[in-house]
């Protein structure tokens, strides 16, 4: 679910419909998200007022956070969610992390409604962000002395991991960038310098600093090769303790899990760009083409059969002037080579002496009855 919104859309739906069911309905479904995200809905005609949900998704990092379940700070952000209406199952279902207990019979009775179970269609984003907030919370609690500190390996989107090195006063970032086609890496690219510039202005001075490198920062040495073979660089980003005060560790939690996301759509939207002024420019070139003269001075417009013919016919000239120079060049090809001033030189030099003698001679004339 890396994208720009929280909500499930589809879990959404389900609860909505179950909320505003005229009569109590018997829900039992399994919803699977990309991801390996998957929620199971659970709802009885004989409790209609309360729901199940239970939730199954992938840790950001398996070797750092708690193997038996979901840590305290992770139980305490998903029950700020709605202290009245959500209550955790404990322990939970078999093959989920997390079961909630929905009473929509504590809803209030308007737009309020909507906002709640919005919020409730979003735990799994908050699982996960709450995972990255405990560890840039931490982020002065290391001094000098502890130095740098391991990478930790982050997994928020399949096949996409970033970094996290946790250094004295600060919390480094570090993005892997792949792509499949070269023109999304040359657009990319300059997206990502474009993006050191502007972040060293000062106008955007208090926004974390940024940097683009081809190579892997050395923060990352002794990493998979897998992890580092990219066609696109590496992007950092420098977390201090002034990103993560207050209502900016949200925000900045929100930011690094959907940079990914980010960027993908801005290198669609910029090619998708660069198609439509291609297409553009195309239209108005046939327009020029529709609309030139002619030698007698009169304007033509082709349309239809005549402009198709006229395509044709100048095709088939083309391709005849295109074989009569390879022809001629076979031609070529087939005689010895020629060298400039060559055949001055082969008759004064090269032709053999004619012999002239003062002494006359006689041919003899053979008869065929001498013995």
């Amino acid at each position: 679910m890396a994208s720009f919104e929280r909500a499930s859309p589809a879990l959404k739906e389900i609860l909505l419909r179950i909320y505003n069911a005229e009569k109590p309905i018997e829900v039992d479904h399994h919803l699977y998200e990309f991801g390996s995200v998957e929620y199971h809905i659970k709802s009885s005609v004989s409790e209609p007022q309360v729901t199940y949900l239970s939730i199954s998704t992938p840790f950001l990092s398996q070797g750092v956070f708690l193997s038996y379940g979901l840590s305290p700070f992770t139980l305490k952000m998903v029950r700020q969610i709605s202290t009245d209406v959500l209550h955790i199952v404990e322990p939970a279902n078999d093959g989920y992390q997390l079961t909630l207990r929905l009473d929509f019979s504590k809803l209030p009775h308007n737009k309020e409604s909507l906002k709640i179970i919005t919020e409730v269609s979003s735990v799994q984003a908050v699982i996960l962000s709450s995972q990255l907030k405990e560890m840039l919370q931490n982020v002065n609690s290391w001094d000098s002395s502890q130095g740098m500190h391991k990478p930790i390996k982050l997994i928020y989107h399949p096949k996409e991991p970033f970094y996290v090195i946790r250094q004295p006063q600060k919390i480094v970032a570090v993005f892997p960038m792949r792509f499949k086609d070269n023109s999304d890496v040359i657009i990319a690219t300059s997206f990502f310098q474009e993006l050191m510039d502007v972040v060293s202005l000062k106008k955007w001075a208090k926004v974390p600093p940024c940097n683009w490198s081809p190579i892997p920062p050395l923060e990352l040495r002794g990493e998979p090769f897998e992890d580092l073979s990219t066609n696109g660089g590496f992007v950092s980003f420098d977390i201090s303790s002034h990103h993560v005060e207050g209502k900016r560790l949200d925000k900045t939690v929100w930011s690094l899990l959907n940079f990914y996301a980010y960027v993908k759509h801005h290198v669609k939207c910029t090619r998708g760009f660069i198609q439509r002024r291609m297409r553009r420019r195309l239209d108005n070139l046939v327009k020029v083409l529709e609309n030139s003269r002619v030698e007698d001075g009169q304007i033509k417009k082709v349309q239809g059969w005549k402009k198709m013919r006229k395509m044709v016919g100048s095709k088939s000239k083309m391709i005849k002037r295109r074989w009569g120079d390879l022809g001629k060049k076979i031609k070529r090809i087939r005689f010895r080579i020629k060298i400039h001033g060559f055949a001055r030189f082969r008759r004064r030099w090269l032709t053999m002496p004619s012999f002239s003698s003062s002494t006359g001679y006689t041919k003899l004339q053979t008869n065929g009855n001498n013995n």
